[in-house]
């Protein structure tokens, strides 16, 4: 193994990128547009294990039906005819279950493990951005909502992983987010969590993949994958290996490939705003589905989740339910104050696994799928993809997400 072309310039791709490096391979990054261009550049950056779970649980009974019927809840699905769609949501609603979810709870949780590691590997090879300690603070409105937490965290805890959860009192929240209101009577602190800022991060893992000799190819489209590459001008490039690692976009180029399993893009939304204090770590929303991270002395807020294609232009709507929703929640921001507004398009397969692995094609491979996910899982992928790639082994974290199941 000489050669390899990566498609796809997110932290997951790059992260492959990085590993394959690691084994002596040659590298070409490609990307229609440039690095951290897609769903990586602006969403809320959570390092957090304790909280990469399945999206579908019992809850989708109850919300899915306002999903569709409310164009301003945290989950919207639009009322249009879409068959693909209609296939994924009706696959991704069976799939919530309490059994479907250890079931998928069970096939996270080993590379849940070893997802931080993944980030100290990445430091200590020279990827000059900084990841940052929590803790995270949860908040609720009432006891019943934080009950509710305690319960998953128990499950969580049931596979195999560390979740360290303390309750807060009134001080303590206001010491540890000031941002917080009274509205918010229930809180707890989560310890063992880190974030990034993740545009930033993105950016140094590309200079670092770009310094250890890689070609960086963006602004140009990959329109055909197989013996090699086909790019929108033509042009033929081969390698004995190819990644597509296109996110919420790798139907385009996988289906051909043998992977059936439907990727939806669920586009999530941030923005940030100003703050009359510094806010010292994260804060979640769960009920509200609403995830905030310092970022750049300014607070961002991401969340929701929108089924909708990948290309729509972003709906400014969105944004407004999401500072309607925290509305009340905060005190100290100014909610009218939003910059660095943005959307961008999360990978989401109706089990809730990823794809990463062979395709039916001879040397091809895909990494993708994560869900809202990929920023805190890319590292840990990309190692045990390239690794795959290197030396024909399938590590047996990687089985669950046979792109070809």
């Amino acid at each position: 193994m000489d050669t390899a072309i990566v498609i796809g310039a997110g932290m997951v791709g790059l992260s492959t990128a990085w590993h394959l490096q690691e084994h002596g391979v040659e590298v070409t990054v490609i990307d229609r547009t440039g690095v951290a261009a897609g769903a990586s550049w602006g969403n809320a950056g959570y390092l957090a294990p304790a909280k990469t779970i399945p999206l579908a649980d019992p809850s989708v009974w109850t919300y899915g039906p306002r999903a569709l019927i409310d164009p301003d809840a945290a989950v919207h699905v639009p009322l249009r005819w879409d068959p693909e769609l209609v296939g994924f949501l009706a696959r991704f609603i069976a799939h919530g279950t309490m059994r479907a979810w250890h079931r998928t709870m069970a096939a996270l949780a080993p590379i849940n493990a070893i997802a931080l590691e993944a980030f100290d590997e990445l430091a200590g090879g020279g990827v000059g951005a900084p990841t940052h300690e929590g803790p995270f603070v949860i908040g609720f409105t009432d006891q019943a909502q934080g009950a509710k937490y305690l319960d998953e965290v128990r499950r969580v805890r049931g596979h195999g992983l560390e979740v360290e959860v303390a309750r807060l009192d009134a001080a303590d929240t206001g010491t540890l987010a000031p941002i917080l209101s009274d509205a918010v009577t229930t809180a707890y602190r989560v310890d063992g969590q880190r974030y990034i800022e993740p545009g930033p991060f993105v950016d140094a893992l590309g200079d670092a993949v770009r310094a250890r000799g890689a070609a960086m190819r963006t602004g140009q489209a990959v329109t055909e994958v197989g013996d090699g590459v086909v790019l929108d001008t033509g042009e033929r490039l081969t390698a004995d290996a190819v990644v597509v690692a296109t996110g919420a976009w790798m139907p385009e180029l996988a289906r051909p490939l043998g992977v059936r399993m439907r990727v939806q893009a669920g586009r999530g939304y941030s923005f940030s705003v100003a703050t009359d204090r510094p806010i010292p770590h994260p804060v979640y929303l769960p009920t509200q589905r609403v995830a905030c991270t310092p970022y750049q002395g300014r607070l961002r807020i991401a969340g929701t989740m929108e089924f909708l294609a990948p290309d729509e232009p972003p709906r400014q709507r969105r944004i407004q339910a999401m500072a309607n929703q925290v509305d009340g929640l905060f005190r100290g921001v100014d909610l009218a104050d939003r910059r660095d507004e943005w959307v961008g398009s999360r990978p989401v397969t109706p089990d809730g696994l990823p794809l990463v692995g062979a395709t039916a094609a001879d040397g091809v491979y895909v990494a993708g799928g994560h869900g809202m996910w990929g920023m805190v899982l890319g590292p840990a992928t990309g190692k045990l993809l390239a690794k795959q790639i290197v030396t024909g082994e399938i590590d047996s974290v990687l089985v669950p997400f046979d792109p070809l199941r």
